[in-house]
Order: structure tokens, then C-alpha cells, then sequence
């Protein structure tokens, strides 16, 4: 995996993606994942989602700040390690709702749990593969079929932010 600035792979899964599975530690030190939708926006070095305060993944991100979103698409994979954070801005909430928030708060925008979990990106594994899937699916065949690794099956990297 190599080492690089080139946040345009991360923004490109971001922009199929729909979720993302963000991990938090519980108050026992167990790791808990939960299945998010990812707002969707530019990627500029954060991710959000909508979530309501008080909940048990505010409590665990208020407890220990660093995470991990995990992000799958028909175009790559992402993990993406960071820092969490609160956020209950009304602005920034105003500028980021959706339709989608909106099925999930009783009272709508005005529902006073509103709030978003804002991800600060500090490091991004990323892998990236444009081909068609029947092209990778061969190279898989070949690879098993020769007794070797499957070559160029993904561009892959690591981005620090």
C-alpha cells in the first residue's frame, strides 16, 4: 500500500457511497459498529452523519473520540481513522439536512436530539478498482488456476490528512 496526499480516491467512494459503518468504544472497552447513513457532500477532510443526542454512540464518542468509519461501494473500499465529535450547530445542521435526517426525528428539524457526528479524517486506506467485476473476477480465476496472486485487482493507498 502506498503512502499518498491524493484525497481524490477517497471522495470518489464517498461519492457512491451511502453508508458507513462507523466504529466507537463502548464504556466496557468493547468495539461496537453501527450502520450510518454518510451525508452526502464534497469530501474536505470530514465526514458526518445525523444522529440523535442523547444516544448510546454520542456517549461512546464523548468517552473515546477516536473511530473508524468503514465505507463499501460497487467502486472500492474505505477505512477511514479519525476523531469524532458532537456538533450542534444549527447552522451547519440547516445546511446539511435531508429528507432522509428528516425520517428519523420525530419532530422533524426542530426535534431538539438533532445532532450530527462530525468525523475529522486523520488517515484513509483506500481500494479502488474500475474495472468491470468480470475483469477482476478473471484475474482471481487466473491467479487460482497458476498458483499465483491475483495482479493488479485494485489501486490501493493511504492517505494522511
Amino acid at each position: 500500500m502506498t503512502e499518498t496526499n491524493d484525497s481524490s480516491k477517497i471522495g470518489e467512494v464517498l461519492d457512491a457511497g451511502r453508508i458507513g459503518i462507523l466504529t466507537t468504544q463502548s464504556s466496557h472497552g468493547h468495539l461496537v459498529s453501527r450502520p450510518l447513513a454518510l451525508v452526502d457532500r464534497d469530501f474536505d477532510g470530514k465526514v458526518y452523519f445525523f444522529t440523535r443526542d442523547p444516544s448510546p454512540k454520542v456517549d461512546d464518542v464523548k468517552a473515546h473520540p477516536q473511530v473508524n468509519v468503514a465505507v463499501e461501494t460497487g467502486k472500492g473500499y474505505l477505512s477511514l481513522a479519525g476523531t469524532a465529535s458532537v456538533v450542534k450547530d444549527a447552522a451547519l445542521i440547516d445546511e446539511l439536512w435531508t429528507t432522509g435526517a428528516e425520517a428519523w426525528f420525530d419532530q422533524g428539524r426542530d426535534d431538539p436530539s438533532v445532532a450530527l457526528l462530525e468525523v475529522d479524517v486523520d488517515t484513509a486506506e483506500y481500494w479502488v478498482s474500475n474495472e468491470p467485476k468480470a475483469v477482476t473476477l478473471f484475474k482471481y480465476a487466473k491467479a487460482a488456476v497458476t498458483g499465483g496472486h491475483p495482479k493488479n485487482v485494485a489501486d490501493t493507498g493511504t492517505v494522511s490528512l
